[in-house]
Protein backbone atom coordinates (compact mmCIF):
# COMPACT_ATOMS: atom_id res chain seq x y z
CA UNK A 1 0.00 0.00 0.00
CA UNK A 2 2.28 3.02 -1.03
CA UNK A 3 1.35 6.09 -1.01
CA UNK A 4 4.68 7.46 -2.64
CA UNK A 5 2.58 7.79 -5.99
CA UNK A 6 -0.01 10.32 -4.66
CA UNK A 7 -0.18 13.22 -6.88
CA UNK A 8 2.49 15.42 -6.25
CA UNK A 9 0.34 17.91 -6.32
CA UNK A 10 -1.56 17.42 -2.81
CA UNK A 11 -0.59 19.64 -0.03
CA UNK A 12 0.93 17.60 3.05
CA UNK A 13 0.90 19.16 6.62
CA UNK A 14 2.19 18.45 10.36
CA UNK A 15 -0.18 17.13 12.33
CA UNK A 16 -0.02 17.29 15.96
CA UNK A 17 -1.26 15.61 18.82
CA UNK A 18 -1.57 16.59 22.35
CA UNK A 19 1.31 14.58 23.38
CA UNK A 20 3.34 16.52 20.89
CA UNK A 21 3.79 13.88 18.69
CA UNK A 22 3.24 14.55 15.09
CA UNK A 23 2.13 12.67 11.65
CA UNK A 24 2.90 13.81 7.93
CA UNK A 25 -0.53 13.72 6.15
CA UNK A 26 -1.72 14.67 2.96
CA UNK A 27 -4.42 17.34 3.11
CA UNK A 28 -7.52 15.80 0.86
CA UNK A 29 -10.57 18.50 2.32
CA UNK A 30 -10.64 21.66 4.41
CA UNK A 31 -14.05 21.67 5.77
CA UNK A 32 -15.18 24.98 7.79
CA UNK A 33 -17.59 24.56 10.45
CA UNK A 34 -18.77 26.47 13.18
CA UNK A 35 -15.98 29.01 12.40
CA UNK A 36 -13.18 26.80 11.73
CA UNK A 37 -11.43 25.26 9.52
CA UNK A 38 -11.59 21.57 10.03
CA UNK A 39 -8.39 19.35 7.22
CA UNK A 40 -9.81 15.43 6.52
CA UNK A 41 -6.44 14.06 6.30
CA UNK A 42 -4.67 10.48 5.29
CA UNK A 43 -1.29 9.62 6.50
CA UNK A 44 1.42 9.70 3.71
CA UNK A 45 3.25 6.65 5.15
CA UNK A 46 0.65 3.63 5.75
CA UNK A 47 -0.99 3.36 8.86
CA UNK A 48 -0.41 -0.53 10.61
CA UNK A 49 -2.43 -1.55 13.87
CA UNK A 50 -0.92 -4.05 15.98
CA UNK A 51 -2.41 -7.22 17.00
CA UNK A 52 -1.48 -10.25 19.50
CA UNK A 53 -2.33 -13.40 17.57
CA UNK A 54 -3.80 -15.67 19.52
CA UNK A 55 -3.98 -19.72 18.77
CA UNK A 56 -7.50 -20.21 17.58
CA UNK A 57 -8.72 -16.94 18.27
CA UNK A 58 -9.55 -13.83 16.55
CA UNK A 59 -5.87 -11.72 16.64
CA UNK A 60 -6.39 -8.94 19.65
CA UNK A 61 -6.06 -5.65 18.49
CA UNK A 62 -3.46 -3.42 21.16
CA UNK A 63 -5.84 0.15 21.02
CA UNK A 64 -2.47 1.89 23.53
CA UNK A 65 0.81 1.23 23.45
CA UNK A 66 4.22 3.09 24.86
CA UNK A 67 6.84 4.71 22.14
CA UNK A 68 9.27 2.82 23.99
CA UNK A 69 7.48 -0.53 24.31
CA UNK A 70 10.03 -3.34 23.30
CA UNK A 71 7.59 -5.46 21.21
CA UNK A 72 8.38 -2.05 18.74
CA UNK A 73 11.82 -2.88 18.70
CA UNK A 74 11.26 -6.19 17.90
CA UNK A 75 8.66 -5.09 14.87
CA UNK A 76 11.25 -2.45 13.84
CA UNK A 77 14.03 -4.80 13.32
CA UNK A 78 11.50 -7.19 11.44
CA UNK A 79 10.60 -4.63 9.28
CA UNK A 80 14.31 -3.67 8.53
CA UNK A 81 14.55 -7.11 6.69
CA UNK A 82 11.98 -5.66 4.29
CA UNK A 83 13.69 -2.53 3.89
CA UNK A 84 10.74 -0.79 5.71
CA UNK A 85 10.67 1.13 9.01
CA UNK A 86 8.78 1.78 12.07
CA UNK A 87 7.26 5.16 12.30
CA UNK A 88 5.95 6.07 16.20
CA UNK A 89 3.95 8.74 14.75
CA UNK A 90 1.02 11.16 16.15
CA UNK A 91 -2.70 8.77 15.76
CA UNK A 92 -1.27 5.73 14.77
CA UNK A 93 2.28 3.37 13.92
CA UNK A 94 3.01 4.48 10.46
CA UNK A 95 5.30 1.98 7.92
CA UNK A 96 7.84 4.35 6.29
CA UNK A 97 9.62 2.48 2.73
CA UNK A 98 8.30 0.90 -0.30
CA UNK A 99 5.53 -1.51 0.24
CA UNK A 100 5.06 -4.02 -2.40
CA UNK A 101 1.74 -3.33 -3.89
CA UNK A 102 -0.24 -7.07 -3.75
CA UNK A 103 -2.47 -8.30 -6.71
CA UNK A 104 -5.89 -7.89 -5.81
CA UNK A 105 -6.86 -11.80 -5.55
CA UNK A 106 -3.47 -12.27 -3.50
CA UNK A 107 -4.79 -10.41 -0.68
CA UNK A 108 -5.54 -12.23 2.33
CA UNK A 109 -8.12 -10.06 3.92
CA UNK A 110 -8.92 -10.88 7.41
CA UNK A 111 -12.03 -9.25 9.49
CA UNK A 112 -10.71 -9.41 12.98
CA UNK A 113 -12.51 -7.19 14.96
CA UNK A 114 -16.34 -6.39 15.63
CA UNK A 115 -16.45 -3.28 13.95
CA UNK A 116 -15.38 -5.53 10.79
CA UNK A 117 -12.85 -3.70 9.24
CA UNK A 118 -10.85 -5.83 6.56
CA UNK A 119 -6.77 -5.68 7.46
CA UNK A 120 -3.55 -6.94 5.35
CA UNK A 121 -1.20 -8.75 7.58
CA UNK A 122 2.30 -7.09 6.88
CA UNK A 123 4.71 -9.12 9.11
CA UNK A 124 4.17 -11.29 12.02
CA UNK A 125 6.87 -11.79 14.65
CA UNK A 126 7.79 -13.38 18.43
CA UNK A 127 8.09 -11.81 21.34
CA UNK A 128 8.96 -13.99 24.25
CA UNK A 129 5.75 -16.64 24.22
CA UNK A 130 3.54 -14.28 22.40
CA UNK A 131 3.05 -13.94 18.69
CA UNK A 132 2.13 -10.43 17.15
CA UNK A 133 1.40 -9.14 13.86
CA UNK A 134 1.23 -5.97 12.27
CA UNK A 135 -1.95 -5.60 10.15
CA UNK A 136 -2.31 -2.53 7.02
CA UNK A 137 -6.21 -1.50 7.35
CA UNK A 138 -7.75 -1.69 3.96
CA UNK A 139 -10.31 1.08 4.66
CA UNK A 140 -9.19 4.33 4.14
CA UNK A 141 -7.91 5.77 7.40
CA UNK A 142 -8.86 9.22 7.66
CA UNK A 143 -7.88 12.09 10.40
CA UNK A 144 -9.23 14.84 11.56
CA UNK A 145 -7.36 18.00 12.47
CA UNK A 146 -7.73 21.51 13.03
CA UNK A 147 -6.41 24.47 10.82
CA UNK A 148 -5.11 27.08 13.53
CA UNK A 149 -2.39 29.63 13.59
CA UNK A 150 -0.95 28.07 10.31
CA UNK A 151 -0.47 24.49 12.26
CA UNK A 152 -2.69 21.70 12.39
CA UNK A 153 -3.64 20.23 15.77
CA UNK A 154 -5.28 16.78 15.61
CA UNK A 155 -8.82 16.70 16.93
CA UNK A 156 -9.40 14.19 19.24
CA UNK A 157 -11.79 12.96 22.38
CA UNK A 158 -15.02 15.14 23.15
CA UNK A 159 -13.79 17.72 20.59
CA UNK A 160 -14.28 15.14 17.47
CA UNK A 161 -17.49 13.58 19.06
CA UNK A 162 -19.03 16.97 18.68
CA UNK A 163 -18.42 17.60 15.19
CA UNK A 164 -17.78 14.23 13.74
CA UNK A 165 -21.39 14.56 12.75
CA UNK A 166 -21.41 18.25 11.52
CA UNK A 167 -17.89 17.53 9.35
CA UNK A 168 -19.28 14.13 7.88
CA UNK A 169 -22.63 16.27 7.00
CA UNK A 170 -20.73 18.54 4.94
CA UNK A 171 -18.73 15.70 3.05
CA UNK A 172 -22.03 14.20 2.43
CA UNK A 173 -23.19 17.97 0.98
CA UNK A 174 -20.50 17.22 -1.29
CA UNK A 175 -20.95 13.73 -2.37
CA UNK A 176 -17.61 12.95 -1.09
CA UNK A 177 -19.25 9.75 1.90
CA UNK A 178 -19.70 6.47 1.62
Amino acid sequence: MSTTNKNDQVPTLLVKDSQGSDLLCFLEQVVPLEGNEYALLTPVDTPVSLFQLIDDQDPKLIETIEKNEPILEVADVVLQEHDLRLVRSAITLTVSGELDEPEPEEIEEEDIDDESETYELLVNFRVESNEYGLYIPLDPFFIVGKLEDGEVKLVEGEEFDKIQSGIEAELEGRGLSE
